[in-house]
């Protein structure tokens, strides 16, 4: 049976080319809202991290009404690092739009997402987006969507796409750059007309595929997905089967059915093949599972996810101040909370050590794992992480290595620093096209791990005036050594309070993290020494005091400003021997070995 009265897609592009915008604007304009009702920007984006950092990071279901259809939508990320959310949330619909930025044009995020949803023969909608902007270059960009689809082995039908021309922050969208420019009707009448409805077997016996879960501390968890077969009713008996053969089907039963209504689900009594619905009541059901009826149980196949290509060590925080300021701070409390993250999070990969004070924890890449980490602290977890580390594969007998697409937009003038730092990291030129306006886009190869720490000096060589994206692109054999850091730690050499007459001293060794009044210990990392060897500083040092007056002298010393280390420079900055302890109020960097003696002795034993 064809279901005319519903389309589900999703929005997939790259990172800010304007996806949640455009959301916002097709709920505005669909009814969702009242006329006088408050609404936020980018209303889609619901958690904090996502609001303060402007990205995507969970993929989110809404549903919008037009000309009595219901439109499913599923807002995507577009970060390569979340990855793992779009590749599953694929499953659940019949067609995407493809967002491209005007001026950008396709980047390796909107290649990476294209080739899924193309591999699964979904019908694509092309919406070159943003055409407001100053430096649009609208029929470039066509002409290279078309050659990525060409490129990626399209269909014909995916080949003949329409293609709008929108401006997600005024809510319009035209068949041509010309216009006219009002509303997004254009836009809702692709969809209808090009979208395919769902062909689906409504009298059969039930059968659904869940694509993601959501937590409530009221319910439990809270699956959705689509329904493939037959009615899902409120209060139905159903046997739950996994997608590994290996785990046995298990009877449960349906407490609650909700649809997607705007932004909120509606509780219901039923509901048909097709539909995008949220069910609670089923105890230990995950992604990738099949719930189905008593009578015929048939476990549907699930996407393979992406493997994880970096891992970090999650650890009890042994520090001497330890215990201070987190909430939850046992190795217990660690090991729930990262288990409880992969009922959600599929690409993420947890795996005990030989202690149980730590877990090694992989995921897509260094983004990936600093969300996670800034995600706990806030939630009152004090833990210590440690150096970031590519996984390696053996490939035919070849020790194998990931590594990426790297895609920098850079002014002409630093072309030539930006290729020198990724030459020395073993990156390799694919291409180089001019972009006009004084401005070059390089595409390179480069081994995962020697990205690391490469973001921050990016920013620096191109003075903020640099674009840079990356995106997985498969394993490669190793490389050979990589130098990415080549700049020691200032090392605090007694435990204290950090003062003036100690800093001064200090900072004529380095770059300075801290600032007078700030608890250290013997061990703590207080700042970057430009040398290759580490610098133990005395941070705490008084002046000694004489009856001799000097009025004036301490405030006569001036401290340079300290560099403020967020959670990502952390994470860039640490060497193999160095950890992270993180809290809810605090970073702080340390060496692994705290004592100098004890550390002295093991770096002359390693040399």
């Amino acid at each position: 049976m064809r279901r005319e009265d519903l389309r589900n897609i999703a929005i997939v592009a790259h990172v800010d080319h304007g996806k949640t915008t455009l959301v916002d604007q097709m709920l505005k304009q669909s009814g969702t809202f009242r006329e006088n009702q408050a609404v936020a920007d980018r209303v889609m984006d619901s958690n904090d991290l996502e609001r303060e950092r402007g990205i995507t990071i969970l993929a989110k279901n809404t549903a919008v009404y037009y000309k009595g259809v219901k439109i499913n939508i599923i807002d995507t990320p577009g970060h390569a690092d979340f990855g793992g959310e779009v590749e599953r949330v694929l499953k659940m619909v019949d067609g995407v739009l493809l967002l491209v930025d005007a001026a950008e044009g396709p980047m390796p995020q909107t290649r990476f997402v294209l080739q899924k949803a193309l591999s699964l023969g979904h019908k694509v909608v092309v919406v070159i987006n943003k055409i407001d902007r100053p430096d649009a270059r609208i029929n470039e960009v066509i002409d290279e969507v078309l050659d990525l689809l060409i490129d990626l082995g399209a269909s014909d039908d995916q080949l003949n796409s329409p293609v709008l021309f929108c401006s997600g922050r005024d809510g319009t969208a035209a068949l041509s750059p010309e216009g006219p420019h009002e509303n997004l009707v254009p836009l809702f009448d692709a969809i209808l007309e090009y979208i395919d409805c769902p062909e689906v077997d409504t009298e059969g016996e039930t059968q659904m595929l869940i694509s993601s879960i959501d937590y409530n501390d009221y319910v439990g968890r809270i699956c959705i997905g689509r329904i493939e077969r037959g009615t899902v009713r409120k209060n139905q008996d159903i046997v739950v089967c996994h997608y590994h053969e290996n785990h046995a089907p298990y009877r449960s039963k349906i407490v609650n059915l909700y649809s997607i209504e705007g932004l909120g689900r509606a509780p219901i009594e039923s509901a048909t093949a097709g539909e995008i619905v949220c069910l609670s009541g089923i105890a230990d059901i995950t992604i990738g599972d099949t719930i189905c009826a008593p009578e015929r149980v048939e476990a549907l196949p699930f996407v393979k996810i992406s493997e994880p290509t970096v891992e970090m060590t999650f650890s009890v925080n042994n520090s001497p101040f330890a215990g201070r300021e987190g909430k939850f701070v046992t190795s217990r409390h660690l090991r729930e909370r990262l288990m409880r993250e992969l009922l959600k999070d599929v690409s993420l990969r947890v795996s005990e050590t030989d202690t149980t004070e730590s877990f090694k924890v992989a995921g897509r890449g260094e983004m990936h794992l600093s969300i996670l980490i800034e995600t706990m602290r806030r939630e009152g977890y004090e833990f210590s992480v440690g150096a970031p580390r590519v996984l390696y594969k053996e490939i035919d007998g070849v020790r194998c290595e990931p590594v990426e697409t790297v895609v920098c937009d850079v002014p002409n003038d630093y072309v030539g620093a930006v290729m020198e730092k990724l030459g020395s990291r073993k990156g390799e030129v694919v291409q180089m096209n001019p972009q006009g306006d004084d401005r070059m886009r390089v595409e390179y190869r480069v081994p995962s791990r020697g990205l690391f720490g490469y973001r921050n000096e990016f920013l620096t060589d191109t003075r903020g005036e640099g674009i840079m994206s990356t995106v997985f692109a498969g394993y490669v054999p190793y490389k050979g050594d990589i130098l990415t850091r080549t700049t020691g730690s200032l090392v605090a050499f007694e435990t204290g309070e950090a003062v003036t007459y100690g800093l001064f001293n200090a900072q004529d060794r380095g770059v300075l993290f801290i600032t007078p009044g700030t608890q250290v210990y013997e061990g703590m990392v207080v700042g970057q020494s430009p040398k290759a060897e580490d610098i133990n500083v005395n941070v705490c040092k008084k002046k000694h005091v004489t009856n001799m007056r000097a009025a004036g002298s301490d405030e006569a010393m001036r401290l340079v400003p300290p560099r403020q280390m967020s959670l990502e420079a952390c994470i860039e900055f640490i060497a193999d021997d160095e950890l992270i302890e993180v809290t809810p109020k605090s970073l702080r960097i340390r060496k692994a070995i705290l004592n100098n003696q004890l550390r002295a002795k093991s770096n002359a034993k390693n040399k």
